[in-house]
């Protein structure tokens, strides 16, 4: 279909049809949906008109092959103009095939297996009649008391960045109107969305320009360079003004400065919200506001559908912003093929074939594996499959393995601890406990753990959050593990055997009663539908801990935010300490684990660290290496990370900043060198008047397995190149 013809249909469209286009619904609202029945409640209360219904734009959460023809064919049958309806849903990490948590995913630091499992995301959502999925989430996080910092992928924009492109890639291949196991992908939240003050979700982000275009922006223009085909605003203020609402964040940076003309959405209720925020009076004036800033499509709210045409008609909306909403959304239609093809890859018979097929299984079973990381171990793991274990805890049997935004992933089909266990060892070898529940425990379970345990050599506590502790609207202040959990651990180290603890959480922990109790400590977060099969292969030793911390975590809650590239004082803390400097009296300054941060079952020297010059100009380049060794007696896998610090800017600069890293798998007494290019450009930053641009200057480059260690190498930048 040429663009013409979309243009076509948009001059024969009423103007209520163009309005209503502009409307985003729940299945329930739909004929052949097997959710359709009486609606009640909060729907009941928008008021929705069955012509609404036949002329809206886009469904949400539709899933499931039969359904959405279904939904599709009755549509069409009532729809004037035969516009296809496009088909939304929340594919964070995985369909049915459960990917570990996108924070999980960050400490993989691998990108390809990343892209790889939005790719199959794509094809299990696609083939189940999704066009539209809204991720990849890339708001850079900072607040573990915050319960989305699941859904990102960690606290830095370079690495956010990389994955952002990943997902990208994954779910929209190269062509989406012809390549059917696909799907077109929504970058959310623009923008700031994981700055909320107090770690409380939808609560308040303030900051400055600067700071917004230098920590939090890239991240999301990674995505969109990428090819991006929709944006989702976030439902936080941008310097006071709601995202929904926001006219020089939308239409003059997204589309003026960036160039983007995609279809831009709100999420679920949040044009409608910015009367609760205090910027619109009311829906009349909530619809004009969020079409003025760019917003295309209305999820879950009536404020365009009731207004928006009367304000046209008046004359206090220009019908040029409704027109152009609703042809960048048939535009889309048209990218995704369907006015030629409305049920696009929906299909009963692939479904049955793809959804968790073993392929999809194994891929999730290794991204799963990638993304563990082992923070402690004293020389415990790997168990000996000969070994007699206890695995003790409310996760040993568990099958809430799976985490928020796990929208059609089931538990029952989840691989639970326990029978990823009993792939590695014999029957008489494994005792198991469930010692307490999350946060309480029945009369004499403690007592049974400890019965258990006494039959064992060694103990393996599978604790952590319930998966609703985690996720959009679930902020903790308290982010340690709940009291009962910690007890159990002190009840089974007094006797006296090494004790091993699996986490299973959303966020950075407080651990506290953790990592000072346990010999050893895997944090295995969320990890998917495979989590059981995938961490069974690290305990056992059958495959070795590569993972890297993508978020620090913190000393105390007290500490919060804290991250690696945060800027210096003028009273910063020295060796030796003195008074009137910038520190706590009661805690570190710095996190319990940083960023990057990772154990193996082997150990990697880095040695001869080198950099081609100690000087250069805008137009070379330096090269900076070293030499990495595994020093230990098994393969292992190492994440090699690359910084630099700008010693003096004309604003103050971050202590470090990641600016590359490379995955190498070495064998035993191997040997391999490193290399990173130093380029000017990977030297800007934007100024005080956010001119985008490097400093001649001295500089400082860090090579090493974390942001904390690393030799440093001194070089300098001679002349410098401005981007406006």
């Amino acid at each position: 279909m040429t663009k013409n013809k979309v243009e076509a249909i948009l001059e024969e469209m009423t103007r209520e049809e163009k309005v209503d286009q502009l409307m985003q619904l729940a299945t329930l609202f739909y004929e052949g949906s097997r959710q359709k029945g009486k609606i009640t409640g909060p729907m009941e209360e928008m008021g929705i008109e069955l012509n609404t219904v036949h002329n809206s734009g886009s469904v949400l959460g539709g899933a499931g092959a039969e359904e959405v023809k279904s939904i599709q064919k009755a549509h069409l049958e009532k729809n004037r103009l035969g516009i296809p309806l496009l088909m939304m849903a929340d594919i964070i990490h995985g369909f049915k095939t459960i990917f570990p948590v996108p924070l999980a995913i960050g400490c993989s630091w691998d990108t390809d297996l990343a892209e790889m499992s939005a790719e199959i995301a794509a094809k299990e959502a696609s083939v189940s009649g999704v066009h539209v999925t809204f991720a990849p989430m890339v708001d850079l996080v900072r607040d573990p008391r915050w319960g989305r910092v699941m859904e990102s992928t960690g606290e830095d924009s370079f690495l956010n960045a990389s994955f952002a492109k990943a997902f990208v890639r994954g779910f929209q291949g190269e062509n989406l109107e012809t390549d059917m196991d696909r799907v077109a992908a929504c970058v959310k939240h623009f923008a700031a969305y994981g700055a909320p003050a107090g770690g409380r979700d939808y609560n308040t982000v303030d900051m400055s320009e600067r700071e917004l275009r230098e920590s939090f922006l890239p991240a999301y223009k990674a995505a969109l360079d990428e090819g991006c085909e929709m944006v989702m605003t976030a439902f936080n203020t941008v310097d006071s003004i709601p995202a929904s609402a926001n006219k020089k964040l939308m239409r003059h940076l997204l589309r003026d400065e960036w160039g983007f003309d995609g279809v831009i959405i709100s999420d679920w209720g949040a044009v409608k919200e910015t009367i609760a925020h205090g910027v619109a009076a009311d829906e009349a004036e909530a619809a004009q506001k969020a079409i003025e800033a760019g917003v295309d499509i209305e999820m879950m709210t009536t404020c365009y559908v009731k207004h928006l045409k009367r304000l046209v008609e008046e004359g206090k909306v220009d019908e040029h912003l409704l027109d152009d909403s609703v042809l960048r959304i048939l535009k889309l239609k048209e990218k995704l093929g369907l006015f030629e093809n409305p049920y696009r890859g929906a299909d009963e018979e692939k479904e049955k074939e793809l959804i968790l097929c073993e392929s999809h299984r194994q891929s999730a079973r290794e991204l799963a594996v990638k993304s563990c990381v082992l923070l402690k171990n004293e020389s415990v793991l790997p168990l000996h499959k000969e070994q007699k274990v206890a695995l003790i805890g409310p996760f040993a049997e568990s099958g809430d393995l799976l985490g928020p935004w796990s929208w059609q992933g089931s538990k029952e089909d989840a691989v639970k601890l326990s029978d990823g266990f009993k792939t590695k060892t014999k029957g008489e070898n494994l005792f198991i406990s469930r010692g307490c529940d999350i946060v309480t425990a029945l009369e004499g379970e403690f007592e049974e753990a400890v019965e258990t345990a006494r039959k064992a050599d060694v103990i393996v506590l599978a604790l952590g959050e319930h998966s609703k502790m985690s996720g959009e609207a679930k902020c903790r202040a308290d982010i340690r593990l709940p009291e009962v959990q910690l007890e159990l651990i002190k009840k089974l180290k007094e006797l006296g055997k090494p004790v091993s603890v699996i986490l299973f959480n959303g966020r950075p922990l407080d651990l506290h009663g953790v990592i000072d109790e346990a010999d050893a400590v895997l944090e295995a977060w969320y990890p998917g539908t495979e989590g059981g099969h995938a961490i069974a292969d690290l305990v056992y030793g059958d495959k070795n801990p590569s993972g890297k911390l993508s978020m620090s975590f913190p000393y105390s809650v007290g500490q919060v935010p804290v991250y690696y590239n945060a800027y210096n004082t003028g009273r910063p803390k020295l060796e030796p300490v003195t008074e009137y400097v910038s520190k706590y009296l009661d805690i570190p300054n710095e996190p319990l684990l940083p960023f990057g941060f990772g154990l193996s079952y082997t150990t990697f020297s880095y040695n001869e660290p080198q950099i081609s010059a100690d000087a250069f100009n805008s137009q070379e380049t330096l090269s900076a290496s070293v030499t990495v060794t595994n020093t230990g007696d098994v393969p292992g896998e190492e994440v090699v990370q690359f910084y630099v610090r700008d010693v003096t800017g004309e604003v103050v600069r971050p202590l470090k900043e990641l600016k590359g890293f490379k995955k190498m798998y070495l064998e035993p007494g191997q040997s391999e060198k490193v290399s990173f290019t130093v380029s000017e450009e990977m030297l800007r930053y934007h100024h005080s008047d956010l001119t985008f641009k490097s400093d001649p200057g001295e500089f400082v480059a860090f090579i090493g397995p974390d942001s904390n260690t690393g030799e440093p190498l001194n070089f300098s930048l001679t002349s410098s190149f401005q981007r406006v």
